[in-house]
This record gives structure tokens, sequence and C-alpha cells, in this order.
């Protein structure tokens, strides 16, 4: 039988993918989200053209207001939590609006899964942005990127909370708060602490999205800054295997609430923000890309990678697509769509 799948910021571009995955499968999905992110229009006109006007519920709704939210989604037997503001600099600038969408926004989403009469799973997407800068976690530099020392499999789900900017303490806050809604209230909840998510349907911009703005902008010919030395290093995770870890989780609920996961490509997805990742976008491009050069940004990790062990154990869930395949995949979808940048 169907489900019905509730999807917050569901014109973004894990929401957008989810939706198509949803859809594409039968199950019945309404889609909230306020339209202010680049790409969103894009993305429901995408969702339109592909399945029809009517065949999914768009409700143009902001995560600040509790009444419209906890009425939209009184129906869900599935609420998926991906609206927010996503960039640390855009925090830096406005914490009190960051606060209140991020912070104020997921504590009305789950109060919207706790006053409903269905006893809804409840999916947050957090961010590693919550581990903060790690400091006290050795690194060593190589060649062309750093690592970590000992952290050989990458951050496990036990590594302290230090949720560095405003953006990491608002998600941060979410992220308890989602944890703790399962303790205290039954509430069948699932955490997962994202790292670099990537593919088609990314409108990525400077500050978040890196690896599909730096594609878009080599495609546009739009000027790329690197900032600190471009060795420092991200897991890439492709979009569709974080779906598949979302599927995995609402199949196997009675095992995952209450749970947090770390997700990301792992140290098998590993890429150097410049001095790995410029050379292959130069390849695919087939010419010289000219950067500029900037000082490292507050907050900006010179690593981050998950060990992913636990969603390997507890969900049956490892990433399936390599990096190459992926990398090529969001840059042919960037090059056929050209025109929507």
């Amino acid at each position: 039988m169907a489900r019905n799948y509730f999807i917050t910021g569901g014109a973004g571009f894990i929401g957008s993918n989810y939706a198509h995955r949803l859809l594409q499968r039968g199950e019945n999905v309404t889609v909230y989200d306020n339209l202010s992110r680049a790409g969103a229009s894009k993305n429901i006109a995408w969702l339109e053209e592909t399945f029809g006007k009517h065949a999914f519920k768009l409700i143009v709704g902001d995560l600040r207001d509790d009444k419209l939210l906890a009425e939209s989604a009184k129906e869900a037997d599935v609420i998926v939590h991906l609206g927010g503001q996503v960039a640390v600099t855009t925090s830096v600038i406005n914490p009190r609006e960051d606060f209140e969408i991020n912070a104020l926004g997921t504590f009305n989403a789950l109060e919207a899964a706790r006053l409903s009469e269905r006893n809804p799973i409840f999916i947050y997407s957090s961010t590693n942005k919550v581990y903060g800068g790690m400091d006290d976690v050795e690194i060593v530099e190589e060649s062309t990127r750093w690592l970590y020392k000992d952290l050989v499999e990458g951050v496990s789900e036990g590594q302290p909370l230090d949720c560095h900017s405003p953006y990491g303490v608002s998600k941060g806050t979410g992220d308890q708060y989602t944890r703790d809604y399962s303790r205290i209230y039954g509430l069948r909840s699932v955490v997962f602490r994202q790292s670099c998510i990537a593919g088609p349907r990314q409108f990525g911009v400077e500050d978040q999205g890196w690896v599909a703005w730096m594609m878009i902008a080599a495609v546009t010919g739009k000027q790329i800054t690197i900032y600190g030395d471009g060795k420092q290093v991200r897991d890439v995770l492709f979009v569709d295997d974080l779906l598949n870890a979302y599927d995995a989780a609402v199949g196997k609920i009675d095992h995952a609430k209450g749970q947090i996961y770390n997700m990301g490509g792992g140290p098998r997805n590993l890429l150097a923000v410049w001095a790995e990742f410029g050379p292959i976008l130069e390849r695919l491009l087939g010419k010289k890309i000219e950067v500029a050069r900037g000082d490292w940004r507050p907050g900006d990790q010179r690593v981050f990678y998950v060990d992913y062990s636990k969603a390997k154990r507890e969900l049956g869930w490892e990433p399936k697509i390599d990096l190459e395949e992926g990398i090529e995949t969001l840059f042919d979808w960037v090059k056929a769509n050209k025109e929507l940048f």
C-alpha cells in the first residue's frame, strides 16, 4: 500500500530527488517548501513535467509557520525533514534567521509529528558541522590532501559534538531534539549527519554544494575562488546513495528509531577540494581553469570524512556509486542543463 510522504524542503536538491524516486514507485508525496532557494521552482517544474501537475501536492509554506506545518503534515506516514537554512556564511551574517529556520523550524516539524495521530516516521537531515573543527584530532599533510592521522575509517557517531558556527549550533539543536523526541515521546525518529552530498538537481552556490558549484562555474565561465590551500578533504556521497539510506531507515524503523547515523562517502570517496578535484574538472571541461585564491574561512575543516560502519551494520547500507562515476554523472547533468544556471 502506498505511504503518505511529507517532505520539507522538497523542492531542494535532495528533496526533489527523493520526491522523484517516491513518485516513481507510486507513493503519495506532499512537498512543503517556501521556494526561496535558487533552483526550487525549477525542481518543481521538473517534477511536474515528469509526473504531471497533479501527481503530488505542493504546499508553499515556511518552517516558522507552526500551524500551517502541523496542519499540512497531519496525514503523513513519513516526514522527511530536509528544509532549512543551509550555509555557514549566511548563518554568521544573520544568526537569528538561521536559528528561527533551523532550530525553531525543526522543533515545529517535530511537534507536527508528535501531535499527529498517525505516529509518523521522522527522518532528519543533520550535518557534519555538528562536530565542529575537531581541533584535538591530529591530521597529516600529503602532497594533494590532508588526512586524519589515526581515524583511518573516519569520524564515528561517538565523536563529541562541538557545534561550530551558528549554522552548526542550529542544526545541532535540531539533531538533539530529534533524538530526544524518540526517547521522551517514542517518536520514530532517525538522524542522518550528512557529509558532502552531490548529484543532479543541485543548484550549488559558493558556500554550499561546492562540487556542483565548481562544475556550474566552470561550465558557465564564472569565477572560482579557492579558500585555504585547496587540499582540504571531504568524502563525497552521491544523492542516490543517500536516498537508499533513507529508504533503509524507513524499512528498518523498529531498529533505526532513536538512532544517529553518520552519512558520507567514507574513506573510499575522498576528494581534495581543488588539489584533486581541479585536475578532474579541467579534464572534463577540456581546458585549464584559472582560479582566484582566498584565506581560510571560519569553521572550514581541513579534513572531514565519516566512518559509516554503524549504518552498514544496522541498516545494511553502504555507498554504491564511486567517485568517478558520480562526478561524471553530475558533470553531464550540468552540461546538459546549462540554461538553468
